[in-house]
């Protein structure tokens, strides 16, 4: 069969609407990080260790503040914020993509219910999120964290459909297995 340039624009295409796939699996240490997060237009330090002392993590990547698919699902989990914090996890969502715009994005999009934070190329490497068609952004990847700071859950795709309510049962899931 010769391969043509139609066949392998096709193969391309296919390629780039196969889902990311999340280097971290369920049971593998989630790296520790620090970086600037906003929540309700003030910036404040954020850090991952911190926060698992207090409970369970939704660390959520998204690839750009103030685009319609992180809008969307920046508003699904501002909805959840409060079911979250029953279950007493803390919710961070980590971007890279229109950076500047973060404490803006955290009281218009997020509605002022949890924080955002500048993903660094060093937490986007250790979480291997990199969006291939868009160099130093991440991808759509949400995971949660268990407090003793090991992957508990993992969806990497890039539809926003699916990352709150997955989240969610995956940090209800963790308190039934406490309790």
């Amino acid at each position: 069969m010769k391969f043509t340039a139609p066949l392998a624009a096709a193969a391309i295409a296919l390629l780039a609407a196969v889902p990311a796939n999340a280097a971290l699996k369920v049971g593998d240490k989630a790296p520790n990080f620090t970086t600037e997060a906003a929540l309700a237009g003030k910036t404040h330090s954020f850090s991952l260790s911190a926060a698992l002392k207090k409970g369970p993590v939704v660390l959520y990547f998204f690839p750009a503040a103030f685009t319609s698919g992180c809008t969307a699902e920046a508003h699904a989990f501002a909805e959840a914020a409060d079911d979250f914090a029953k279950q007493g996890a803390t919710l961070i969502g980590l971007t890279a993509g229109n950076a500047e715009r973060i404490k803006e994005f955290s009281s218009v999009e997020c509605r002022d219910k949890f924080p955002v934070g500048l993903a660094t190329p060093a937490t986007i490497s250790g979480y291997d999120v990199a969006l291939p068609q868009k160099a130093g952004w991440t991808n759509r990847t949400s995971y949660v964290i268990a407090k003793n700071g090991k992957i508990a859950y993992v969806l990497s795709e890039m539809q926003p459909a699916g990352h709150i309510t997955g989240t969610l049962a995956a940090v209800k899931a963790l308190n039934a297995k406490k309790g």
